[in-house]
């Protein structure tokens, strides 16, 4: 074949590839499609860093397209493409696609599930994208193609080990967010605990407690309680313990209790029946200090602190609480 052919045929050829790049390069520069006939709404990963060879990481796309135009959907994005960087593998490729196709009145909504695999490493943590991806669009009455920008995303892959001595102040990425750990269940149970607490306390109060302020501390004998708790330990404190006690009783049962009359007494408050013996020995101890001073009793002269227990029973039982009496106490 003579030079000049050869040279000819080589032009044309020339000439045909720089055609054909020329196309390419004028459909990679496709015009974009107006925003107003998109709406994006992506879902990107939960975190940013962290991420070490071998993990996949998942982007949620909805596009919603209003009419007359349409996804082009052979140019979703194609699983096993790997992304370059100047010219150089990324080292993350897709490795799955799912998509969904919702139709509307006006638009098509596309769910567009893409997810990534990691296959780089490094002795450091380094930065990483998954780069935008066009998608072309066509009007479905002009038959005019445009492209759509998805937006890339940033990220940061760490190594498998740490090389060298590390300092954590400086190594600690602002990316990473604070662990944060569920607590709870400890907080819960510490509620409970609280609140089995508080009211173990109140219970307490309650039965221990002299206040009047509290519900039901303001009754006959509670007050009675604390009268004979100041009064000295003298005879003439022993009748003036023995006179609030008689008050007390007389006031509870709204009308004046003797002896004889205690049956009636227990049969109207029966809540006083498990103190109804010391009842009766008080009779006797008041009818020997003021009746019967040179007599005989079974009771010590000086009873004020058979008095104060005996009042603090009785105190239980007006708060409907049941008196824990020993024998000798009733005998």
């Amino acid at each position: 074949m003579p030079i000049r052919q050869l040279k000819t045929i080589q032009c044309l050829l020339i000439c045909a590839s720089m055609l054909l790049m020329s196309t390419a390069y004028a459909d990679f520069k496709l015009p974009a499609i107006d925003d107003q006939y998109v709406t994006l709404k992506e879902v990107n990963p939960t975190r940013d860093a962290g991420y070490v060879v071998g993990d996949t990481l998942t982007r949620h796309i909805s596009l919603t397209i209003n009419k007359p135009y349409q996804l082009v959907t052979e140019t979703l994005p194609i699983v096993g493409y790997q992304h370059r960087y100047k010219g150089q593998l990324i080292g993350i490729d897709l490795v799955n696609i799912n998509t969904n196709e919702s139709m509307h009145t006006d638009s098509t909504t596309h769910d567009i599930a893409l997810t990534y695999q990691i296959f780089t490493t490094g002795k450091l943590a380094k930065p990483a994208i998954l780069r935008a991806e066009f998608v072309k669009i066509r009007n479905t009455e002009s038959k005019e193609v445009l492209q759509y920008r998805i937006p890339s995303w940033g990220f940061r892959i760490s190594p498998l080990s740490v090389f060298g001595s590390v300092n954590l102040i400086k190594e600690m990425s602002t990316f990473i967010a604070p662990l944060q750990l569920d607590n709870s269940r400890e907080k819960s149970n510490l509620k409970i605990a609280l609140g089995v607490l508080a009211a173990a306390l109140l219970g307490l109060l309650y039965i221990f407690g002299m206040r009047a302020w509290l519900p039901r501390m303001g009754a006959p004998f509670a007050k009675a309680y604390r009268e004979i708790r100041k009064l000295p330990d003298t005879p003439e404190g022993l009748q003036k313990a023995v006179s609030s006690m008689h008050q007390s009783i007389n006031k509870t049962a709204g009308m004046s209790v003797f002896s004889d009359t205690l049956n009636d007494f227990i049969t109207l408050k029966p809540q006083f029946t498990p103190a109804k013996a010391e009842i009766e020995k008080f009779f006797n101890l008041s009818r020997f200090t003021f009746f019967e001073a040179n007599g005989s009793s079974n009771l010590e002269t000086h009873s004020k602190d058979w008095l104060l227990s005996f009042c603090k029973h009785l105190r239980d039982c007006e708060r409907g609480l049941t008196p824990h009496i020993t024998s000798n106490e009733q005998g």
